[in-house]
């Protein structure tokens, strides 16, 4: 299988060298980082690795975390899509995990569980409820590192062009589409927003906005509550 590595990127300066530096050793078919018009060195540290790397490269699209995802699916050509943040690190064996996942046809994508950066007892509790609320209701979510076969990315259309919750309802077409393999390797991902922001409060907030976007609020109305942390 191949496999392309999708990074959406806003003004990730802090986090991308180590993330790309990860990634350029997993034997993946190739990176791509897709920019929502960054003001910081981000695609410049971006355009400098894909020069040192065959295999990566840089594309543009409006600011949008589904529209940047879905521009740099487009640029890709490889079979399976994996959608990574700019501050999360795969774990060194991601490629045969994925393959092994994905060995049975029927299997249409999965994710990853997450751990974070630094260890903290609120770290372990809020992994934990994330992974376990994700494997009771098959729902993932970006942190997750999420994957899908790219014939069923184009059939389901990519992600919904919305400014907030564009994964978890990417995530819920998906699974109706097909059995997904919620993985137990884990994708190591920053703390920064609970840092910065206080992990009870993040975790309320993150509570409310699923709570009301399930009942039917538009992602749009959400997203002038949610100030996101780059």
């Amino acid at each position: 299988m191949t496999i392309s590595v999708i990074i959406p990127t806003l003004n990730e300066e802090k986090t991308l060298a180590h993330t790309l530096a990860c990634t350029s050793t997993l034997d993946v078919a190739e990176i791509v980082v897709a920019d929502g018009g960054s003001t910081d060195r981000t695609v410049q540290m971006a355009e400098a690795f894909c020069a040192r790397v065959s295999n990566a490269r840089v594309v543009t699209a409006p600011r949008g975390r589904a529209c940047q995802m879905n521009e740099g699916a487009k640029a890709s050509r490889g079979e399976i899509l994996l959608f990574l943040h700019a501050d999360t690190q795969l774990p060194a064996k991601a490629k045969r995990i994925i393959e092994s996942a994905l060995a049975d046809p029927r299997v249409v994508g999965g994710r990853f569980d997450v751990r974070f950066d630094r260890p903290s007892a609120w770290g372990t509790v809020i992994s934990t409820l994330m992974n376990w609320r994700s494997r009771l209701g098959g729902i993932a979510t970006g942190d997750q590192a999420m994957f899908v076969r790219r014939h069923v990315f184009e059939r389901l259309g990519g992600f919904s062009d919305v400014p907030l919750m564009e994964d978890i309802e990417f995530s819920a077409r998906l699974k109706h589409t097909g059995p997904t393999q919620a993985l137990r390797a884990t994708v190591t991902t920053s703390f920064r927003r609970w840092e910065q922001q206080g992990p009870l409060r993040t975790i309320l907030l993150m509570w409310v906005l699923r709570f009301l976007y399930w009942i039917g609020v538009s992602p749009s109305r959400l997203s002038q509550w949610y100030k996101a942390v780059r």
